[in-house]
């Protein structure tokens, strides 16, 4: 009776602006039978810092995320949030 647990992931890449969403399953597995299994999920932004990510998040991010989307999507982000004048 040995109990392991598992941890996978998988990526969906969403929207105009290439946002990545990663999910993270966990599994109990026991004599290779699941026994239970968990989710977690993450999002980043083109402007997201991904230094503490995995190799392959960063590997798609590289990937999809052109100097033209970031720009883009800074651009968003300004319009969405203008400065408050004091």
């Amino acid at each position: 009776m040995a109990l392991e647990k598992v941890i996978t992931y998988d990526y969906e890449v969403r929207g105009v602006f290439k946002h990545i969403q990663e999910r993270q399953k966990t599994t109990i597995m026991e004599d290779g039978n699941e026994l239970s299994s968990s989710y977690h999920r993450n999002s980043f932004a083109p402007n997201a810092d991904i230094s503490g990510e995995s190799d392959e998040l960063k590997g798609m991010a590289s990937a999809l995320w052109s100097d033209e989307v970031k720009a883009a999507w800074a651009e968003k982000q300004a319009a969405d949030n203008p400065p408050v004048e004091e």
